[in-house]
């Protein structure tokens, strides 16, 4: 079987990977370089413990309360474009206790063993820059603290082992903690990962699989015969197979129309500010500023903010600057950075805060795998493992009932 991946971020390339290990023949077609925008700018976290949908309880009030700072960890950017406005009021709706903690179980659910085939990539020669030293959130404010607690019942029953701590606890763990921390969550089986090295060495062990790689090769059409794609056209050149895959990230939305399906997954951009190293032990959650932490061999990456508009990746030195000003709460001796290196990404969002994998409507040879949102690190190896069973056997994991993409 012929199957043509369209789109080379962190989930197209895993999705190659583990189709092309399956036994299909595979190409990738990227409208530019593969592994770039938020799969190479993201906080390169690999954290199930961590995996709760977007859309939360309490997040309509903080937006609302949000909006008027430009700087802050959200923003929207007023549109009175119909669809945009559709998929505001839908991710409102999914904005509370019940839908986020049957949110947060099936993505736990479908990050299962993700550890495991992160190290079966690496023992395949998929080599890149890893750690297991555990993840920490840091808080604040004690309410908040107290109110995350809620939730992690759901961690504890699959085995991750969440441990709460007080302030001094906190301060133990991680001694770059100021005095102001009023306590903490450790995770003490999660990772971290360098995400560029990641996906720099899954396309190069691709290319030595025979995966074919196009690059700057943007998809124009779509050719169909009935029920069936047949094949799909970039500016240049068509690309005929048995199977097709969307995986374009931020842009499937817009994407998913020339197959007629028309599905709701949007840009949520993110920022890095990449520093030199610090001495923090392990990736640290600064919660009430929502920016990750992750110390790496080359330094520390500072990533966050949630800004739903368009399909641009422009940087806006107002929200870089209050990435980098973050710190100053949550760490003692904290070095106001002069000359950081930036960057910017869009990750796929959708209404529900979960991704969407599986068939596309009405048709019976193309496939959708996209709408990871923050995850993508995460679910992409147990998606791309997903998605490859379904593709060539024709079964549905249990664990991707959820994210059906029909659901829409």
């Amino acid at each position: 079987m012929k199957v043509v991946v369209i789109g080379g971020g962190v989930i197209g390339l895993t999705s190659a990977y583990q189709l092309v290990r399956d036994g299909d023949c595979v190409t990738i077609v990227d409208a530019r370089a593969t592994g770039g925008g938020a799969s190479e700018v993201n906080a390169g976290w690999v954290c199930p413990a961590e995996s709760g949908p977007v859309p939360a309880p309490g997040m309509i009030g903080q937006a609302a309360r949000w909006m008027l700072r430009r700087g802050s960890p959200l923003y929207v950017k007023p549109s009175l474009d119909p669809s945009f406005l559709w998929f505001m009021l839908r991710m409102a709706r999914h904005c509370n206790r019940a839908d986020y903690r049957a949110g947060m179980e099936a993505l736990i659910r479908l990050a299962e063993g993700t550890m495991a085939l992160h190290d079966e990539y690496r023992a395949d020669g998929v080599d890149f820059e890893m750690h297991a030293d555990g993840l920490l959130m840091a808080f604040l404010d004690g309410t908040k603290w107290r109110a995350q607690q809620e939730h992690l019942d759901i961690a504890a029953r699959a085995g991750l082992e969440p441990t709460i701590l007080d302030g001094e606890a906190a301060r133990a763990t991680e001694p770059a903690l100021s005095e102001h921390v009023q306590g903490g969550i450790l995770f003490p089986h999660e990772r971290h990962l360098d995400p560029a090295a990641f996906v720099r060495a899954l396309r190069g062990r691709c290319l030595e699989l025979g995966v074919e790689v196009v690059q700057d090769e943007p998809i124009q059409r779509v050719e169909m015969e009935g029920s069936r794609v047949v094949a799909v056209h970039g500016a240049g050149q068509r690309f005929a197979g048995d199977a097709f895959l969307l995986a374009t990230g931020a842009w499937s939305g817009t994407l998913s129309k020339a197959f007629g399906a028309s599905l709701p997954v949007r840009p949520g951009k993110g920022y890095s500010v990449d520093l030199p190293a610090f001495g923090l032990r392990r990736p640290t959650y600064l919660t009430e500023a929502k920016v990750a932490a992750t110390p790496l061999d080359g330094g520390l990456r500072l990533a966050g903010t949630m800004e739903f508009g368009g399909l641009e990746e422009s940087i806006d030195p107002v929200r870089v600057e209050a990435i980098a000003r973050a710190p100053e709460a949550f760490f003692h001796s904290w070095p106001m950075p002069k000359a950081p290196q930036l960057g910017a990404g869009l990750r796929p969002m959708s209404p529900d805060g979960l991704p969407l994998i599986g068939r596309m409507r009405r048709l019976d040879n193309a496939y959708i795998s996209s709408g990871h949102a923050m995850l993508g690190l995460t679910l992409a190896p147990a998606s791309a493992a997903a998605i490859s069973d379904l593709i060539l056997r024709g079964h549905r994991r249990l664990t991707l009932a959820p994210f059906d993409a029909e659901r829409f």
